[in-house]
């Protein structure tokens, strides 16, 4: 995603009319030091176990790829302020998906432009030609964009190109054939997802093109040729489309049968307002997606306010054959002034998506990492017991809760209940709820009353999500972490990820059971260690 420019404040680009002065074709500087201060990713609202840059503005997730016993992690940044400005590719590396190393930024803005949004894959046949040692070339494509070339009021300004790096990603040399893809003449062409399709033996690039994707082929990297187009008629249309991804995923106890599986994003036009993901699920020859689902059927990964651009790793081992994605944990209508310094914007937590079957088809499930288990601290177990009113429960936990995992499960065949879930508060009386509302048969989160909101007049609200099942057992999983919530209720089947600015940590948890009662049947908290 890159600042979705078509309706991006006009106003911004005065501010980045003067471009920085384009730098040598290979980079590498010193990364951050490895012993930090006490008060290091301590500041008001910084989370704890979420990837946050150390400093100034970072969006899309980037060039996600496994390679060498590490997950890379790019991403959008502006090293020079907290508001978008001229875009380079920050870097950042992990053994798990939990501890981060910060690394030096891979890719700066050149000649041909700022240095979108895109992806790498490792070059394991050496297709490109560019190996010249012991390791795998990794090769990153991304979108150039050419910031005169569009306040001249062109419409060629988005092009891609290709860097490539033979030492596990540490340095990047930009391809001098660049641009890989010049622009046929499109305002929005951007984002370019790439993956090797075994069964024709050739690249696949699917990148947006204004309100829909278009598909590309390659032999090496280098040249490439159009395939197809996807997006007219189908899905929603409420704003640009951004950040596609294609992959295949296994159906849940198929025995072996699988989808193809493509993810949108789109701003704005989202499922609660602003930025939202949706995905399509079908079928996919290497050349052409076709959806299995009716033209105007919209499914969304996540209903929360708060996950954008998300996409997935490439090059994970077969061994552990999971989809992991993450996403950008902010919104469009309000990131460049949510009350955070000296840095703006985390990821989500890295998740598991899947495939399984219900009654309206094939969906895809979300769920967090096994690896954030690594984090967990000191539990508390919840007895079985009911819930009438608001009950707060904080003395039955013996740590502070803003950063922690619960697992919930409620029984609502016998509830009298209206609504079911817990609030986090603290001592200004600010609160967050996630709860479930029986009679309308959705998940909702409530940030209205949740400290600062006053940033924008797009932040505060209650916000749904339908549940796709009639079940009376209700499960919850949430990752709660300073100044964020991820909820995956129902096995994953429904996702809400947001984030909110309480003028102090929300460390007192009620639970609720609204104009009646209803059985909690179990809980599991636990504390999370803080990853930095």
């Amino acid at each position: 995603m890159n600042a979705t420019f078509s309706y991006f404040p006009l106003f911004l680009l005065a501010l980045l009319a003067c471009q920085p002065n384009a730098t040598q074709n290979v980079q590498q500087l010193e990364s951050s030091p490895a012993v930090k201060s006490a008060d290091y990713y301590t500041e008001a609202h910084r989370p704890q176990f979420h990837f946050s840059p150390e400093a100034n503005w970072m969006n899309d997730p980037n060039g996600m790829v496994y390679y060498d016993g590490e997950y890379h992690l790019f991403y959008q940044y502006y090293p020079d302020g907290d508001v978008w400005g001229p875009m380079h590719w920050g870097h950042a590396v992990s053994p798990d998906m939990v501890n981060w190393e910060h690394l030096p930024i891979a890719l700066y803005p050149d000649k041909y432009g700022y240095i979108f949004s895109g992806s790498a894959v490792v070059d394991k046949q050496n297709t490109t030609g560019f190996k010249t040692g012991e390791h795998d070339p990794l090769v990153a494509i991304f979108t150039y964009h050419d910031t005169t070339g569009q306040r001249a009021g062109k419409n060629d300004f988005q092009t891609q190109g290709i860097a490539y790096s033979n030492d596990r990603g540490r340095t990047w040399t930009k391809y001098e054939g660049n641009p890989v893809i010049p622009n046929p003449g499109l305002r929005d062409f951007r984002d370019p997802k790439v993956s090797w399709h075994e069964e024709s033996q050739q690249w696949v690039m699917i990148f947006a093109r204004g309100d829909r994707v278009q598909i590309y082929n390659s032999p090496n990297l280098k040249d490439w040729t159009l395939a197809s187009e996807f997006g007219e008629e189908q899905g929603t249309h409420g704003g640009v489309w951004e950040c596609p991804d294609l992959f295949q995923l296994p159906i849940e106890g198929s025995n072996g049968q699988s989808k193809w599986v493509m993810l949108v994003s789109l701003n704005p036009g989202g499922a609660n307002g602003g930025s939202g993901t949706m995905y399509f699920v079908g079928e996919f020859d290497g050349k052409t997606f076709i959806n299995d689902n009716s033209a105007e059927t919209v499914l969304w990964l996540d209903y929360g306010r708060d996950n954008y651009a998300g996409v997935s790793w490439s090059d994970i081992p077969k061994e552990d054959g999971r989809r992991l994605f993450m996403g950008w944990m902010s919104n469009w209508q309000y990131a460049t002034r949510v009350p955070t310094s000296p840095w703006r914007s985390a990821m989500t937590i890295p998740r598991v998506l899947s495939l399984s079957s219900t009654d309206q088809g094939l969906r895809v499930k979300t769920s967090p990492v096994k690896e954030l288990n690594t984090l967990r601290g000191i539990s508390t177990d919840l007895a079985e017991r009911m819930i009438a009113g608001s009950m707060d429960l904080s003395d039955e936990f013996e740590f502070d809760i803003s950063t922690s995992e619960m697992n919930l499960e409620w029984d609502l065949s016998g509830s009298t209940a209206t609504e079911v879930g817990i609030e986090l508060t603290n001592a200004k009386g600010q609160s967050v709820a996630i709860g479930y509302d029986k009679a309308r048969n959705e998940f909702y989160f409530d940030r209205a009353n949740a400290g600062k909101v006053d940033f924008s007049d797009k932040f505060a609200g209650k916000f749904p999500a339908p549940n796709p099942s009639n079940a009376s057992s209700i499960q919850m999983k949430m990752y709660i972490d300073v100044a964020s919530v991820e909820l995956f209720a129902q096995d994953g089947a429904v996702v809400m990820t947001d984030i909110f600015f309480p003028d102090e940590p929300f460390e007192q948890i009620n639970f609720f059971a609204n104009d009646g009662e209803a059985k909690l049947v179990s809980g599991q908290v636990w504390q999370l260690k803080r990853a930095w």
